[in-house]
This record gives C-alpha cells, sequence and structure tokens, in this order.
C-alpha cells in the first residue's frame, strides 16, 4: 500500500493551525509576563515604602518630634550644605572610611556631628 501524501491545501491549513496555537500561546507568555512584572513592582514598591518609613523613624527619632512638612526642606537643604562642605553626610553613609582628598587638618574622626 502506498503511502497518501497530504494536498498542499492540507498542508496550508496544517500551518495555518499551528501558527494560531502559537499565537494563544505566545499571548498566553505575555500575560504571564506582565503579571509577574505587575508583582515584581509591587514588590519593590513595599520594599521602598518600608525603607522611607524607616528613614524617617530615624530621623523623627533625631528629632525627638514628629517630622513636618515644613522641616523636609530645611532637612534637604541641610544634607546638600554637608555634601558641598566636605561630602560629609556620603562619608557618614559609607561602611568603609572613605579617604579625605584634602589634608585632615583638624585632627578628629571623619564622623557627622548634627548640632543639637
Amino acid at each position: 500500500m502506498a503511502k497518501q501524501r497530504r494536498t498542499l491545501d492540507e498542508r496550508i491549513q496544517s500551518c495555518t493551525t499551528k501558527e494560531e496555537e502559537m499565537l494563544e500561546k505566545l499571548k498566553q507568555y505575555q500575560a504571564q509576563r506582565k503579571k509577574l512584572e505587575k508583582q515584581k513592582k509591587a514588590e519593590e514598591r513595599k520594599i521602598r515604602t518600608h525603607r522611607l518609613i524607616q528613614i524617617g523613624g530615624a530621623v523623627e527619632s533625631v528629632l525627638g518630634r514628629p517630622v513636618t512638612e515644613e522641616d523636609v526642606p530645611k532637612l534637604i537643604a541641610f544634607l546638600k550644605k554637608q555634601e558641598s562642605n566636605g561630602k560629609y553626610f556620603s562619608r557618614a553613609m559609607q561602611t568603609e572610611r572613605i579617604p579625605d582628598t584634602a589634608k585632615d587638618t583638624d585632627g578628629g574622626d571623619d564622623t557627622l556631628s548634627l548640632p543639637s
């Protein structure tokens, strides 16, 4: 018995069917990827929010009172001034000591001292 060959129309229809199945799979993978990206963003947002709350709590504990909206520009200006004066804030936040480019003339340590 001879092997029956499919016609060109049957082969074209087979390819079309496979193509449609692949497109459906592609849509499923795209939807899954979007869902995962959304979950990742939500997780990153939670981590950032937690970090910001911790920072705010630390600032309030140093101030000894709640931070008000009027305090925020003052805090930003203070930190920028510390940076422009010698990167004091950056140095205080480092885990390793950053060598100072200028010669240390005060003879003290390089810790950050906040005014009382």
